[in-house]
C-alpha cells in the first residue's frame, strides 16, 4: 500500500504529465543533449526545429569585439574576451554556437517565459538576440556564467519574431569541457537557474522543474521497457535523457561522436511532419554538435547529404588580428560542404543583433 507522499508525488507526476499532454506544447521544438563520456569526454549536442526557412549562417567572431545590448540608450556594454563559432537565426541572432574555451550556449523555444520589465531605471538592458552570444563572449566555463549571471548584470529585452506577430520566449542552455550544465528560464518574470552537471537534457515546454518531475517518471518505467514516441517536448526529453546516458562511453573519440549523432538524430522531427490541430510541432532544420575537448563544432542540415565541421583550434581569435568571417549556408540550409570548413568562411561585416532603436 502507498503512503501518502508516495501517492501525493505520483498524483503530482500525473497532473504534470496531462498539463504536457494537453496543454502549452504547441511550441517550437528543439533538443539539446550532454554526453559526458569516457577519459572526460563532454559532446553537446543540439536540434534546431522550426515551422520555417531560419535563415541560418555559421559566424567566426574574434575576441575585442565591441558589443552592446541594443535596448536604446540603457544598454549593457562589453568587449567579447573569448572568440566564438556560432550560428545565426534570420541575420540578427545567434541561436547555437561554441567559444574558443570550449563553452557552448543554446537558446531553444519556451514558452512559458516572461521576463522582467524593461525601462529607464532598469538594470541595463540585452536584447533577447544577443543572450547566447553574451555567455559566449564573456565566460569560459559554466560556473563563471552562472556566478555572473546570478548578479542580474542586464535585464532582457525581447522582441517580435522576424516576419511574425508574437514575442520571442526563449530560455538558455550552456555546457563546459568539464561537463557542467546550467538551464537559465524566465518565469513570472524572476531568472531561474538550474545548474548542475546532471542537466544533461533540454527540450521546450513545461518548465524545466516539471521536465525533471516528467523524466522521473519515465525513469521508474525503464527506457528499455518503454519509451515515448512522439514529438512532442516532453517525450523528446524522456528519450534525450535515456539515450544520451545509455550510449557506451567508447574509447574512440570519432566513435563517441557518432553515437551522440545518433541520440540527436533520434529526437529530431522528421522533415515535413505536420500534427494536426497543432501546426507549431515543426520539422527538425538543422542539428549542431559541440566537441568540447577537441574544439570541433560541427553543423548538420536536414537538406543536405554531409555533415561538415570547424576546428577552432585552426581559427585566429586575436584581437586586432581576428577578423569576422561568414559561412553563407544558402537557403534553407541547402549549399553543400563537407569535412573541415574553417577555410571556406568569407571576410564579413558582423551583423547587427535585433533590437531597440539607439534612441
Amino acid at each position: 500500500m502507498k503512503n501518502r507522499s508516495t501517492g501525493s508525488r505520483t498524483r503530482a507526476v500525473a497532473c504534470i504529465l496531462a498539463a504536457a499532454l494537453l496543454g502549452p506544447s504547441l511550441v517550437h521544438a528543439c533538443t539539446r543533449a550532454v554526453y559526458l563520456g569516457k577519459d572526460n569526454q563532454v559532446i553537446t549536442a543540439r536540434s534546431m526545429d522550426w515551422q520555417e526557412d531560419t535563415q541560418t549562417d555559421l559566424w567566426i567572431f574574434p575576441r575585442g569585439m565591441a558589443r552592446n545590448g541594443e535596448a536604446g540608450r540603457n544598454s549593457i556594454q562589453w568587449t567579447s574576451k573569448y572568440g566564438s563559432v556560432i550560428a545565426s537565426a534570420y541575420g540578427v541572432a545567434t541561436t547555437d554556437g561554441m567559444n574558443e574555451a570550449g563553452l557552448a550556449a543554446n537558446v531553444l523555444w519556451l514558452v512559458e517565459s516572461q521576463y522582467p520589465a524593461f525601462g529607464p531605471a532598469s538594470k541595463p538592458g540585452l536584447t533577447i538576440a544577443a543572450w547566447a552570444q553574451y555567455v559566449l563572449d564573456n565566460f569560459a566555463s559554466v560556473q563563471e556564467a552562472v556566478t555572473a549571471l546570478r548578479a542580474e548584470p542586464f535585464t532582457i529585452v525581447t522582441d517580435a519574431v522576424p516576419g511574425q506577430q508574437r514575442l520571442t520566449t526563449l530560455h538558455l542552455s550552456m555546457s563546459d569541457a568539464s561537463g557542467d550544465s546550467a538551464i537559465v528560464e524566465y518565469i513570472n518574470g524572476q531568472q531561474v537557474i538550474h545548474h548542475s552537471r546532471k542537466h544533461q537534457v533540454m527540450t521546450n515546454s513545461p518548465v524545466f522543474d516539471q521536465q525533471l518531475a516528467l523524466n522521473s517518471y519515465w525513469q521508474q518505467i525503464g527506457g528499455t521497457v518503454m519509451l515515448p514516441g512522439t514529438n512532442r517536448a516532453a517525450d523528446r526529453f524522456a528519450r534525450a535523457s535515456f539515450y544520451i546516458n545509455a550510449i557506451p562511453k567508447f574509447d574512440d573519440p570519432d566513435t563517441a561522436l557518432a553515437s551522440v549523432f545518433s541520440v540527436i538524430r533520434n529526437t529530431s522531427v522528421p522533415l515535413g511532419i505536420a500534427t494536426p490541430n497543432e501546426p507549431n510541432i515543426s520539422s527538425t532544420r538543422w542539428r549542431t554538435v559541440a566537441d568540447h575537448q577537441r574544439k570541433l563544432y560541427f553543423f548538420e542540415s536536414a537538406l543536405t547529404p554531409n555533415t561538415f565541421w570547424v576546428d577552432l583550434k585552426k581559427l585566429d581569435f586575436s584581437a586586432g588580428t581576428g577578423q569576422v568571417r561568414r559561412l553563407a549556408l544558402g537557403e534553407h540550409q541547402k549549399n553543400v560542404f563537407a569535412g573541415e570548413t574553417s577555410a571556406q568562411f568569407k571576410l564579413s561585416k558582423a551583423f547587427a543583433f535585433l533590437g531597440l532603436p539607439p534612441g
